[in-house]
């Protein structure tokens, strides 16, 4: 056997060596070039799933396109209540997702008024209100926690509303509509962080119990000036269409109230307001005029109260005490001489010189019935309504 000597030992360890090194390359060559024949397809179609699931984790690689296909692909069962984050539609694009499953479970809410028995998958007391259907407050509170008989309620988790007690707050002059579960007006001011100083005064007494639609105001003694919004009111225009039924009724323009800050000096004595007065103001919002139109077509039957009004209706609109200045007055827009000669050939002496918009109803109704009767009719004396109503020229018996 040939003797191996320490050279040749070298020699082989250096062949070893190198072929180990040529082995190295190549592997890596290979991986590097597989991956990256993959890499694109890694990155861009398989997504990592870390899924959180009531406590338990899950990991999974999926080239699903949304949440929803890549939970059924891997056998997750999903409720209706169930809620995911992301959701469950949200398509997948990044590499790595960390998923959660909020499971429904069912919850009694209680407001002290109604019971209402939901599956929810929320866990904080106001989103599981909104679900349902109760909209709260920020002074509300929601209290989630388990139930003390299951028994009666079937069911381990109860949401107990409390409602906040609404009250109105003057608050050095301002009005608002506050709410407070407080006890007293004491209690009411801490938790909202009011400090009144040594000159203010508090009404009722800081000891008072809150009571629904009670009023608190808090005022500085002595002349102060504060600044607050007000409504400004929209006028109303009717308009009467004879070519509508009386019952008809239409809004073509709504009324919207206008807007203005106004700012106010007012003196206080003892909480008392004793002085008020107005230094400037500004129209924020103008007013819109509320336009309604109203029906009042003449559904003639022959009477004689129908005549007259509507006879009246076309005149003025029904309105006795008609006066705008153009020389004609009252439901009928008789002029003063008409007027005082009929009044003279009837005998109503008592209303010679009396203008017939402040007439009574009555006697302006039997002045017109006389004036039609002993002229031409209403063809002369109401032309233009006569034509308009068709009613008859001379008004009927009763």
């Amino acid at each position: 056997m040939k003797k191996i000597t320490m050279t040749t030992r070298h020699h082989y360890v250096a062949l070893v060596a190198i072929l180990l090194a040529i082995c190295t390359v190549y592997v890596a060559s290979s991986v590097r070039g597989a991956y990256a024949v993959g890499a694109g397809d890694v990155v861009q179609n398989k997504h990592i799933i870390t899924l959180h699931d009531d406590g338990q984790e899950k990991g999974f690689i999926t080239e699903a396109a949304t949440l929803r296909d890549a939970l059924a692909d891997a056998g997750v069962r999903l409720d209706a209540n169930d809620r995911t984050e992301p959701g469950l539609d949200e398509p997948l694009v990044a590499r790595s997702y960390e998923v959660n499953i909020y499971r429904a479970r069912p919850v009694i809410v209680r407001d002290g008024r109604n019971e209402i028995r939901i599956m929810t998958s929320y866990r904080t007391g106001k989103q599981i209100a909104q679900q349902a259907g109760i909209s709260l407050r920020d002074e509300d509170q929601a209290t989630l926690g388990r139930s003390t008989n299951m028994m009666r309620d079937g069911m381990s988790e109860v949401l107990t509303i409390e409602y906040a007690v609404p009250f109105t707050f003057v608050f050095y002059g301002k009005t608002i509509q506050a709410y407070t579960r407080a006890d007293t007006v004491q209690d009411m001011l801490d938790t909202k962080h009011i400090s009144p100083a040594s000159n203010d005064t508090v009404s009722p007494v800081a000891s008072t119990p809150i009571t629904p639609g009670m009023v608190v105001q808090l005022w500085k003694n002595g002349s102060q000036t504060y600044t607050t919004e007000e409504d400004i009111p929209y006028d109303s225009q009717k308009i009467y269409d004879m070519d509508k039924d009386k019952a008809y009724r239409e809004v073509q323009t709504r009324g919207v109230l206008g807007k203005r800050t106004v700012t106010y000096t007012v003196v206080m004595r003892d909480g008392v307001q004793v002085q008020k007065t107005e230094l400037n103001s500004i129209t924020t919002k103008q007013p819109v005029k509320e336009v309604v139109v109203i029906g009042s077509k003449n559904n003639y039957s022959g009477s004689l109260n129908d005549w007259l009004y509507a006879l009246r209706m076309c005149e003025t609109h029904g309105n006795y005490a008609t006066n705008t200045g153009n020389g004609f007055y009252g439901a009928y827009q008789f002029m003063t001489t008409t007027w005082n000669s009929i009044a003279r050939k009837t005998g109503r002496s008592d209303l010679v010189g009396v203008l017939p918009s402040t007439a009574s109803p009555a006697d302006q109704d039997a002045m017109i019935i006389a004036n039609t009767n002993m002229t031409a009719g209403l063809v002369t004396q109401n032309p233009g309504c006569y034509a308009k109503t068709g009613i008859s020229n001379k008004p009927p018996a009763s």
